[in-house]
């Protein structure tokens, strides 16, 4: 199939191309390298430079390479940041999405997978989530991905615009070519491991007196190849119709048993230190991922927290300054 990566020069999305490549499917990548790293990018794949929002531009790429479905993974994705600067996600994650799906409605472009987020609960009044859940966002990020699962709807509605939404809470791990590398880095395994090569000199966990085994949060994490198998099951399933579905381990892990896990897989020291709870951090926060399971075989393979971190730590070895471009 031919496809269309948008963000496939981030995290999740290097990943995903990588392995749409190794399933035989010709990708087409388009990214404005505003977060993601030109070196991200399979040279297996064709690259453009350039912003989704731009109609024009995604109308020819979608025409010259016949485009048949699109995977929607270009936002901006820091919650902290999204408070600061509402109006940069409701541009970049809400208008430039509704830009993509008009330029894909233009060329008959019908389907896509969008990677949404588990951040449209909120905060929620259970500790496992399942798609039946009330979506109430409490962030501008959480907001701007929840409008464009409202606009997904819509454009099914009205144009049988075939779409599965994503949503999934905290992304990990790597493959041996592509991991995860931000600046700043605010996500937990990586700033662990950061500080398990000197690179940072603490890593603070907020709250250890919350009502959990060992006083810490516990969160769900899922291995980012399991999250692009996800994605490839996704696609194959966009000619039965349109669903949303949650992707998760709906057990997690607490903070302290991510650092202990890491200090045991590098065999190093982690410094840490605890400091008072942040506004809004619920104490568990998992997803329940038993409708993909049942609707499309989805199984994590790297589920465990170990090889989630052995992973990760074996491609910052390889990668000791991340991505140079």
């Amino acid at each position: 199939m031919r496809i269309l990566v948008t963000g496939g020069a981030g995290y999740i999305g290097s990943v995903l191309t990588e392995e749409l490549v190794a399933y035989g499917h010709n990708v087409v990548v388009c990214d404005d390298l505003s977060t993601g790293h030109r070196s991200a990018v399979s040279p297996a794949v064709v690259f453009v430079e350039g912003n989704i929002g731009d109609r024009d531009l995604v109308v020819g790429v979608l025409r010259e390479h016949s485009i048949e479905a699109v995977m929607h993974l270009a936002a901006f994705s820091r919650v902290e940041e999204s408070v600061k600067a509402p109006e940069k996600y409701v541009e970049n994650n809400y208008r430039s999405s509704v830009a993509l799906f008009e330029a894909m409605i233009e060329t008959g472009v019908a389907k896509v997978v969008f990677s949404s987020t588990a951040a449209v609960y909120g905060e929620p009044e259970k500790a496992v989530l399942t798609e039946d859940d009330e979506t109430r966002p409490i962030n501008p990020y959480g907001e701007s991905k929840l409008a464009v699962e409202k606009a997904l709807h819509e454009y099914n509605r009205k144009f049988d615009f075939r779409f599965v939404a994503l949503r999934y809470f905290n992304v990990a791990g790597a493959s041996k070519n592509y991991g995860e590398w931000h600046r700043p880095e605010t996500h937990l395994i990586p700033r662990i491991l950061h500080a398990a090569n000197g690179k940072e000199d603490i890593i603070e966990i907020y709250g250890n007196d919350y009502p959990t085994r060992d006083g810490t949060c516990i969160r769900d994490y899922i291995h980012v190849q399991d999250l692009a198998a996800a994605h490839i099951l996704a696609l194959n399933a966009l000619g039965a119709g349109s669903a949303i579905y949650n992707l998760g381990s709906g057990s997690g892990y607490s903070v302290n048993e991510v650092v202990e896990t890491a200090r045991r897989v590098t065999g190093c020291e982690i410094p840490v230190q605890f400091a008072g709870r942040r506004v809004g951090d619920p104490a568990i926060l998992t997803a329940s991922s038993e409708k993909i399971v049942r609707d499309l075989g989805w199984r994590p393979h790297k589920g465990s927290l170990d090889a989630i971190i052995e992973s990760a730590w074996r491609w910052l070895r390889d990668h000791p300054n991340g991505y140079v471009d």
